[in-house]
């Protein structure tokens, strides 16, 4: 048997649902339903100090185990890299973040663009075992960058054995002011681990951080050391006057 609802009932039931569709609309995790939007890009003054070498330290914790440099930081991971070539890794002017410990780093007056190619260079003490490349003492890292400081995005860095992806960690550094006139800004020539910010999907990034993985560690040779990070693609290419 079917009855006929009236019009006033059917008018209670279409206001019943509308409120239940509200409410749970309301109630929604909005992580869920909408995508957190990338924040737009800060502005940023240039100045004569526009860095393109880490000059300061947002924050850090270092991890438990080997603590080389740690008594002389930040100063070893500040300015370019001190790199020891394809075949040797540095002992001096890095600093251990120890067993899943952590930096934040930023640039002076500057930040890192997203323009065509690597948009910065992230340097360890990595080193090719024998002159190998096919032997490589990795010790890894997962780089993530931020415009904001909040918002953190990470380049994948899963793989245990090598090629190692967008792990830092696993690629020599070649440039040394001191020692060699390889420019520590050009990719093609300083060695150490590259990063494009298109990967990601984040069109600038002021602060760049950076994450031991005692997790990926199966075989691997130790913590990770950082050297220094270099802005390849920056809002202010240069110093101004």
């Amino acid at each position: 048997m079917f009855c006929r609802r009236s019009g006033r009932a059917l008018e209670e039931m279409t206001l019943g649902v509308a409120l239940a569709s509200f409410v749970a609309s309301a109630c929604s995790s909005p992580e869920e339903d909408t995508p957190m939007p990338t924040p737009a890009p800060s502005e940023i003054t240039c100045s004569k100090n526009s860095a393109r070498f880490v000059t300061h330290i947002v924050d850090h914790e270092f991890g438990s185990g080997q603590t080389a440099g740690q008594e002389d930081f930040p100063a070893p991971v500040l300015g370019p890299p001190e790199g020891a070539g394809c075949c040797q890794g540095a002992t001096s002017g890095i600093v251990s973040l120890g067993n899943g410990g952590w930096v934040i780093v930023g640039f002076e007056d500057n930040a890192i663009v997203d323009e065509p190619g690597p948009d910065f260079i992230v340097f360890e003490n990595a080193f090719f075992v024998g002159g190998s490349e096919d032997s490589v003492f990795a010790e890894l890292a997962t780089v993530a960058v931020s415009d904001d400081g909040e918002h953190w995005v990470d380049f994948p860095c899963s793989a245990s054995e090598p090629p190692y992806g967008q792990c830092a960690g696993w690629h020599p550094t070649l440039a040394n002011a001191e020692e060699n006139e390889l420019d520590p800004l050009n990719p093609a020539e300083a060695g150490g681990d590259l990063f494009d910010l298109a990967d990601v999907g984040l069109p600038q990034a002021r602060y760049v951080r950076i994450t031991d993985r005692p997790d990926l560690d199966a075989g691997l040779d130790g913590v990770f050391d950082l050297d220094a990070v270099s802005v390849v693609n920056a809002a202010c290419p240069g110093a101004s006057e």
